[in-house]
């Protein structure tokens, strides 16, 4: 038990990573991460030859069940539907690669794959393993998962983010808009607002919120001023980037990550469905 438990703690942040990119939920991940562990304390270990290959098998076939469990459930869910919002280390914002991975801008990009196209992406794109490894995890030949490879990069491709945002590119821009929306400032936020700029907002039928995107610079800063005046903001990170909690009476109310290109915002994707709040919640309450 105690060999199986240190194997599992060794490679517990990668798994949890790999769920999370798959599903979009630290929930989901966390319960991925609870039924691969119950699996793999049956395993004997005596026959496994690489145990990080077979905790990733597990894990993404795990993941890969729920997911499309998921799916079904997003099919009448209230408005738009964004990812669960993760609090990340300093760290991942400074492995550039990595926080696109996880950002809200690129876990929506992943939500138009297939689920066994978003396994093989997320395995082979951003955490670089073989063929015939990913093989095993889905249950394909390493020939059909070639295949699927490809197939998943040119979608992704087409449909991405123009280019991968660097964290300490933007956090003038970002101040900047933290400053605007605090003082009301109306021009400077305009000003910051890219002219198609989006705005997606997830209450999930539970919390007040747009039930279809917002787009361009006027609309969306109507939107932010009265947001704005009913809470206090504190900035955080978030899937990678500086990001906003608002908080109200001391809890966290709305999550708002920002996407910036060039130095102007371009996306801003706001949850404030409670129950895709408690993970970050509970994290929060953690690190105080």
């Amino acid at each position: 038990m105690e060999t199986a438990t240190e194997a599992f703690v060794a490679h517990r942040d990668l798994l949890f990573t790999i769920a999370y990119e798959m599903l979009g939920s630290a929930a989901d991940a966390e319960d991925v991460l609870q039924e691969t562990w119950l699996r793999w304390v049956g395993v004997d270990l005596d026959t496994i030859q690489n145990q990080r290959a077979y905790l990733v098998q597990i894990t993404t076939r795990q993941a890969l069940t729920r997911l499309r469990t998921l799916r079904r459930r997003k099919e009448s869910y209230v408005g738009p539907w964004l990812p669960e919002p993760l609090l990340t280390a300093p760290d991942v914002a400074d492995d550039v690669e990595l926080a696109d991975s996880v950002s809200m801008a690129m876990l929506l990009v992943l939500e138009t794959l297939k689920p066994t196209e978003r396994a093989v992406f997320v395995l082979r794109e951003v955490f670089d393993l073989e063929y015939d490894e990913i093989a095993g995890a889905v249950d394909k030949s390493p020939a059909a998962v070639r295949q699927i490879a490809h197939r998943a990069r040119a979608h992704v491709a087409a449909r991405r983010p123009l280019g991968v945002v660097s964290a300490a590119e933007t956090r003038g821009a970002f101040d900047a808009f933290q400053r605007a929306i605090e003082t009301g400032d109306l021009q400077s936020l305009l000003d910051l607002l890219a002219p198609d700029v989006v705005f997606l907002g997830d209450g999930g039928g539970i919390k007040q919120a747009a039930l279809t995107p917002v787009v361009g610079a006027g609309s969306v800063a109507h939107v932010l001023g009265r947001i704005a005046a009913t809470a206090s903001l504190q900035q955080a990170q978030v899937n990678g980037y500086p990001a906003l909690m608002l908080r109200l009476d001391g809890e966290i109310d709305t999550v708002m990550a920002v996407r910036i290109d060039n130095g102007h915002i371009t996306g801003l994707y706001v949850v404030r469905n409670p129950e895709k709040l408690s993970h970050m919640r509970r994290e929060t309450t953690l690190r105080r």
